[in-house]
């Protein structure tokens, strides 16, 4: 009798439950109640971790706070839990006051992770809670989570490691809109193009997408980073000299000017890449073939003082001072270079090289190592 009683009373609630959920307004509570838990982890804390910059100044003035306000989603965006954030000479620029930010302000243009909340308007791109992604040009990232607009984020790939798809942020779409586009077409394949700085960060990525460009590629580093340079596959190499105490080249050690024209017959080259600035600028103006550029797009000794255009009358030479975010405006142009770059990742034809992962609470260790021109390839913090 017991069990007839549970019987019966099991094919009632039964029934009343398959009613209960073939109702249209429970349909719709219980579908409002999932979408609302798709688009955000609950465990979202309020405060995070972050390295903050409240006064600028050497690496010192950055201090790794426990209780800073996590960002707020916004409209049309995502909230990333940050697994890795790149380091760049542009966040030294920003911390030191050359390149002006409002204080105080977190560090950093560059992470990756998963998605940890979306906006309705993200979700409605497909962009869902738990997506493994990279992302650029998006400030604020030496911390535990980052808001994001959702056109910024680019979904990596199961096949590449998360940190090295962080590091195809601002390096590896630099060294494309640089080999790719900031040239102008100045310079054709077959045609010379001088790298300066390849054994180590941005140059490293430019060298190799220069030669699958087509380009004959001069490339220089310093003494102790010959290996990687060469690794990246340049036509010619000049190596300088360690200035004393640091891995930086002494941009006085070897004469570049004749040595380029001697490897280049006279002629000079099509495009000079520079991200050292302030020790190189004469020269890679000197080395210019006729009618050629000068792409300028870093201070690593320091920023390019002004000058008169007549130092490229000789030549009719052509100057660009470029920004990546004046080559990723569209949603389209991000995803074409990251499309590129994924791509020769997966058929082995560009290699990256992790050289450190600092943790975030050594913040200003890894300003320190990057600023003394130690790095031998990307340097990341681990959040």
């Amino acid at each position: 009798p017991v069990l007839r009683t549970l019987q019966v009373v099991d094919r009632r609630l039964t029934s009343t439950m398959s009613a209960i959920l073939r109702n249209r307004a429970v349909k719709q509570a219980l579908s409002g109640a999932y979408a609302g838990y798709a688009r955000g982890f609950a465990s979202v804390p309020d405060v995070m971790r972050a390295a903050v910059v409240r006064e600028t100044g050497p690496s010192s003035v950055m201090k790794v706070e426990h209780d800073y306000p996590v960002p707020k989603l916004q409209p049309g965006g995502v909230l990333v839990k940050n697994k890795y954030s790149g380091i760049n000479f542009i966040d030294t620029y920003h911390r030191s006051g050359l390149y002006k930010r409002e204080l105080p302000f977190i560090g950093g243009q560059e992470g990756g992770g998963f998605i940890a909340a979306v906006s309705p308007e993200a979700e409605a791109q497909g962009v869902k809670v738990g997506d493994r992604v990279a992302y650029s040009s998006v400030f604020q990232t030496y911390a535990e989570y980052t808001a994001v607009p959702a056109n910024k984020v680019v979904t990596v790939p199961e096949e590449v490691p998360l940190d090295v798809a962080v590091s195809c942020g601002v390096q590896g779409m630099t060294a494309h809109y640089l080999t790719h586009s900031a040239h102008a077409g100045l310079v054709k394949p077959g045609e010379w193009m001088l790298i300066h700085g390849t054994g180590s960060g941005t140059c490293q990525w430019a060298a190799q997408m220069a030669k699958l460009r087509g380009y004959k590629v001069i490339g220089t580093c310093s003494e102790s980073k010959q290996d990687i340079a060469r690794a990246t596959g340049v036509d010619e190499l000049i190596v300088y000299k360690e200035a004393q105490g640091t891995s930086y080249e002494d941009y006085t050690s070897v004469d570049l000017v004749p040595k380029v024209m001697e490897i280049t017959g006279g002629e000079g080259v099509k495009a000079v890449i520079d991200g050292i600035g302030l020790a190189t600028w004469e020269t890679s103006i000197e080395v210019l073939a006729r009618r050629g550029i000068f792409v300028s797009f870093g201070n690593a000794s320091g920023a390019v003082p002004a000058f008169p255009p007549l130092r490229f009358i000789n030549k009719s030479g052509f100057l660009t001072r470029p920004k990546l975010n004046d080559y990723t405006v569209t949603r389209e142009e991000l995803m074409s270079r990251a499309n590129d770059i994924y791509g020769w990742l997966a058929k082995g034809e560009l290699k990256v090289v992790v050289d450190r992962c600092f943790p975030l609470e050594q913040a200003k260790e890894g300003h320190d190592y990057l600023e003394a021109g130690k790095s031998r390839g990307k340097v990341l913090y681990e959040i």
